[in-house]
């Protein structure tokens, strides 16, 4: 009788006094959400598929897909463009990097909310407001990023992730650099830790910068640790030797991030450990890609 009766009180204290019951915070959510970029041989996207079209594998044991759709969240995303020495020692290439990253901008929707931010020895985020989704507020800000020398990479995707992090939704970055990390405390691998933690993609441009120095002719472009970076967190990095090709890897991220399938599944363990995913198709000319691996522990999304 004393057990009923204390559940009995705490149900007193969970409703409302007009009776109604008072909403509970949301429970951790163990589910796993992966969005799928599909392209065909010709690396077009293909937006077209059903959810039979796919198979999913959670550490090499195929998964029942409790959830399909395209695009069903909002994006949160952040341009970072590197602004150190190399890159403000060949001509124009900073001025021709903010150009480019207009040609994402534009393509925003209005669901979409965005930062945009440079790195050299020091990390710049801008608007000073944060996260928004006025369009004109963040190519205004493009224009305010500041110069500096060494290039400190990693951090800079550190401080991006935690930012990120306070979003609900998709989270992706894009980071338009020409060199390697030569001053940041952080490493790749720990940036592969933490956006598999917090569900970020990671999209790179790399680029190829030629300059004078004390030293001669040099020639700077990224190295392999950044491309294995995005292609774990499900993202893509081609490395351009021309301008004229900047904005056009801009505007197809942009294609690509509007274009995702979001397949989800409840993992048949919840042991906080990493797993690793695999994305297939059933139709032959198709190639999938999404992160590649997973913490199965319960999230707040």
């Amino acid at each position: 009788m004393r057990l009923l009766a204390t559940v009995a009180a705490i149900a007193v204290l969970l409703r409302s006094p007009f009776g109604a019951p008072i909403a509970q915070p949301a429970a951790p959510d163990p589910s796993v959400v992966l969005h799928v970029t599909v392209t065909d041989q010709d690396q077009r996207i293909v937006a077209s598929l059903t959810k039979d079209d796919f198979e999913i594998y959670d550490n090499g044991k195929a998964q029942t897909p409790t959830s399909f759709g395209v695009n069903p969240e909002a994006l949160n995303l952040v341009i970072m463009l590197d602004t150190s020495g190399s890159m403000a020692a060949a001509r124009g290439v900073i001025e021709s990097a903010s150009r480019a990253a207009n040609e994402l901008l534009t393509r925003f929707s209005v669901e979409d909310k965005g930062l945009v931010g440079s790195f050299n020895d020091k990390i710049t985020f801008r608007p000073a407001g944060g996260f928004t989704g006025s369009i004109e507020l963040l190519q205004n800000s493009l224009k305010q990023l500041p110069v500096g020398y060494p290039t400190r990479l990693y951090d800079a995707l550190g401080e991006t992730i935690e930012r990120l992090e306070t979003t609900r939704g998709r989270r992706a970055i894009v980071v338009l650099t020409d060199g390697d990390d030569n001053s940041s405390k952080l490493n790749a691998g720990e940036i592969e830790k933490r956006a598999r933690i917090a569900q970020v993609a990671i999209y790179g441009i790399g680029i190829v910068t030629d300059y004078m120095s004390g030293q001669g002719h040099i020639r700077s472009s990224p190295g392999r640790d950044l491309k294995n970076l995005c292609v774990e967190s499900g993202g893509t990095m081609p490395v351009l030797k021309n301008s004229v090709e900047w904005g056009q890897a801009f505007a197809r991220i942009a294609e690509e991030l509007h274009s995702q399938y979001a397949i989800g599944f409840s993992p048949q363990a919840v042991d906080r450990k990493v797993h690793k995913l695999d994305v297939k198709l059933k139709k032959p000319g198709l190639t999938a890609r999404a992160r590649k691996s997973y913490v199965a522990a319960p999230t707040n999304r």
